[in-house]
């Protein structure tokens, strides 16, 4: 399946959350923590392909996801091969196992509305709050301009991404993405 998504940058929590509802949204499943942690080859073969192997653990369930290199487009589109799993850490010890490790954890506050024929998810990070748009891209566009919001606000960079660049704008060394 191809993913097809933007993000958009708000100033605040309740910012985005009345923008999403003023526009329609309707609430489907709601806030939990997700915490993310993409694996790598020891040469990071996979993020120098652009490629990601994600595990995904969030209240009473878990996915692991493969995505692949960005494609060209207006919104960030790529290949994802996703599937929920039943134990994360039995999946985590198979990667690691195949001589995958860890190179990137990140944790967000995510809630998700049902808009149009569109997902949209206001996410809460470390590094700011953000909506982001899933669908083709002509959905994505109008949900956008009912959210106020015109293709020159979108995002196409990964978390990981955005959060290099904030690390780099503040003077941070990289890490992890955490709350804590």
């Amino acid at each position: 399946m191809i993913e097809q998504e933007v993000k958009l940058a708000f100033d605040g929590l309740e910012a985005a959350r009345l923008a999403v509802t003023t526009a329609g949204g309707r609430l489907i499943v709601p806030r939990r923590l997700i915490e993310d942690r993409l694996f790598d080859t020891p040469d990071r073969r996979l993020g120098r392909g652009d490629k990601t192997c994600r595990l995904r653990r969030e209240p009473g369930r878990a996915f692991l996801a493969f995505k692949g290199p960005a494609l060209p487009g207006p919104v960030k589109s790529r290949e994802e091969t996703e599937t929920p799993v039943g134990d994360a850490d039995a999946i985590e010890r198979i990667l690691l196992a195949l001589g995958l490790e860890p190179a990137f954890r990140s944790e967000k506050y995510r809630e998700e509305y049902a808009l149009d024929e569109a997902t949209v998810t206001v996410d809460e990070t470390p590094v700011g709050i953000f909506v982001e748009i899933e669908g083709t891209p002509a959905v994505i566009d109008r949900v956008a301009g009912r959210l106020d919001r015109t293709p020159a606000e979108y995002r196409l960079e990964s978390y990981p991404r955005l959060y290099a660049a904030w690390c780099v704008a503040h003077g941070r060394t990289p890490g992890d993405m955490t709350f804590g």
